[in-house]
């Protein structure tokens, strides 16, 4: 079918959705749109019944509304129908289906863990079994791809599955008929005592769930004696803008204003803290980076307006516009941005978007560019965009969170070799197969991270393992690469074998060593000095 260009009339399309389902809007019902509402009716009526060819008048509408919401800002967003479960499942904080986390190794599926409480772990399917049948169908092959697992392994609680499984060291294939149960996806990634006084906690989204998992992690941590704490929203691109005004509000006495919205069809509306957080008391460091957005600003951007802890990175997204779900006639949902936010000196976070959607994404990579990810200093703020803390610290609007503390991107480990090995998938095949095929040894030696931590190493024999292997996958070793990437590289296999031990918190554990914001964040907490003389509250 031809493609139709509808740029001249696309930015009124919108309004006959509207129109169609009865949907109330603020929308002064002047001559002007009920003209431009006929003519839209028109041309579809003249299409479907003069065009030339047949026409699908579903795709035509729904390309049709993609466009619009383009021309309107980067963030009002499209959701078919069939998309829309899967779409909201991180943000809901769940899905349903068996209840692992798996990978395709080698056409095979293989379950890296099986998650805690769920129908997999009730039944003993582990950490390394290989799924070969499901239900009587062969399951490994070229066929075989994570969209192939997720149809066949998801579906509607109380559902059943068969699977037939591999496990090493057993000549015959282990049957489970695995019940169908809901699964939680967990918006916090890490949790660990960094030091005797520092918890670290990692969150990757601001979910339904992300209150209580935060509540449960700064119980946990304090029964370890936490009293100080490092939060790290880096790469953490948003979510529920009430999870992230219940977040900041476990931080900030009562009374204290944390975000305010306003926009030009809805009233200005202002969030406030209240008595009763789980961390109003303790040092506090916020990590964020060009990755941090949204729901991450809100939380940052509240934090240092208030002097209650320091912000430590690179300069955060910018993404200050509120979007509010609508539905349509079929089921599906439009996410339409109905106004902006603030934080509580005034600062608005939203960048620009004038260049249009090109230029808006293209943004980091104009940074890197400019060399803002590496200098500070190449960002000029004009005095326009300075606002003031309660304890007189200057702090900048016009695009994002500056941090107080910058940390420059550092790209001297990067080599064509290390890129290489990532592009082919060196890295994670090879710590698959390793822990696939030492798990029980390695658990033996070292029962815990800490263990692993202190009595793992990757010695030169390892290290002639690994090359091998990269060749084996077409990797041709490179020497002078090999040597600038080197701790980088050898840090990162033993994280990502931690992964495949243990969890992601041990991951991160692990790669904290060698991580640049973990390490400035402890030297701050470990120094009263900053806090102090900036007037941090703790």
């Amino acid at each position: 079918m031809p493609r139709l260009s509808y740029r001249y009339i696309l930015p009124a399309l919108l309004v006959i959705f509207f129109f169609f389902t009865g949907i109330k809007t603020t929308f002064t019902q002047n001559q002007e749109v009920k003209d431009n509402i006929q003519k839209l009716v028109a041309l579809y009526q003249i299409v479907d019944y003069a065009y030339v060819d047949s026409v699908e008048m579903e795709d035509l509408v729904e390309n049709a509304i993609i466009e619009t919401l383009k021309e309107l800002d980067p963030h009002s967003s499209y959701i078919p129908k069939r998309e829309i479960e899967r779409a909201e499942e991180p943000l809901r904080g769940s899905f349903e289906g068996i209840g692992i986390t798996f990978q395709i190794f080698k056409d095979t599926i293989l379950v890296i863990a099986p998650i805690p409480g769920g129908p997999s772990d009730k039944l003993g399917i582990m950490a390394g079994d290989k799924i070969i049948i499901i239900d009587d169908t062969i399951a490994h092959g070229d066929k075989v791809n994570n969209q192939y697992v997720m149809d066949r392994l998801r579906g509607k609680k109380g559902t059943t599955v068969d699977v037939s499984i591999y496990r090493k060291n057993r000549s015959d294939l282990i049957e489970y008929t695995i019940v169908r149960d809901k699964i939680p996806i967990n918006s916090i990634d890490a949790v660990f005592m960094a030091s005797p006084e520092i918890g670290y906690i990692k969150l990757n989204r601001f979910s339904r769930t992300s209150l209580v998992e935060f509540e449960s992690a700064v119980a946990e941590l304090k029964l370890e004696g936490m009293r100080n704490l490092i939060l790290d929203l880096r790469g953490n691109s948003g979510g529920y803008l009430g999870t992230a005004v219940d977040l900041s509000d476990q931080f900030l006495p009562g009374g204290r204003m944390i975000v305010y919205t306003e926009g030009l069809k809805v009233p200005e509306q202002k969030y406030w803290a209240t008595p009763g957080g789980d961390f109003q008391k303790g040092k506090l460091v916020v990590l964020i980076d060009e990755g941090s957005a949204s729901a991450s600003e809100i939380v940052s951007g509240a934090i240092q307006d208030w002097d209650r802890g320091i912000i430590i990175g690179r300069r955060s997204f910018g993404k200050g516009l509120v979007q509010r779900p609508f539905p349509l006639p079929d089921g599906s949902v439009i996410r339409l941005t109905t106004s902006r936010y603030h934080t509580p000196t005034g600062r608005g976070i939203q960048k620009p978007y004038d260049n249009g959607l090109e230029e808006y994404y293209k943004d980091v990579y104009n940074r890197m560019k400019h060399g803002e990810l590496v200098h500070p200093d190449s960002i000029s703020f004009p005095d326009s965009l300075k606002y003031y803390t309660p304890a007189n610290r200057v702090v900048y609007g016009g695009g994002g969170i500056m941090p107080d503390i910058f940390i420059p991107w550092d790209s001297t480990w990067i080599s064509d070799y290390y890129t290489e090995l990532r592009r082919k998938g060196v890295l994670n095949q090879f710590t698959v197969q390793y822990v696939n095929d030492n798990r029980e040894k390695l658990l033996a030696e070292f029962p815990s991270v800490n263990d692993y931590m202190k009595g793992f190493m990757l010695d030169e024999a390892f290290m002639k393992d690994f090359i091998s292997f990269a060749e084996g996958m077409d990797v041709e070793f490179d020497e002078e690469g090999y040597n600038t990437s080197g701790v980088f590289l050898r840090q990162q296999i033993k994280a990502w074998m931690a992964r495949n031990l243990w969890d992601a918190s041990a991951a991160s554990e692990v790669f904290s060593e060698i991580d640049d914001g973990f390490l400035k964040a402890m030297e701050v907490l470990n120094d009263e000095s900053l806090f102090r003389d900036w007037k941090i509250h703790y």
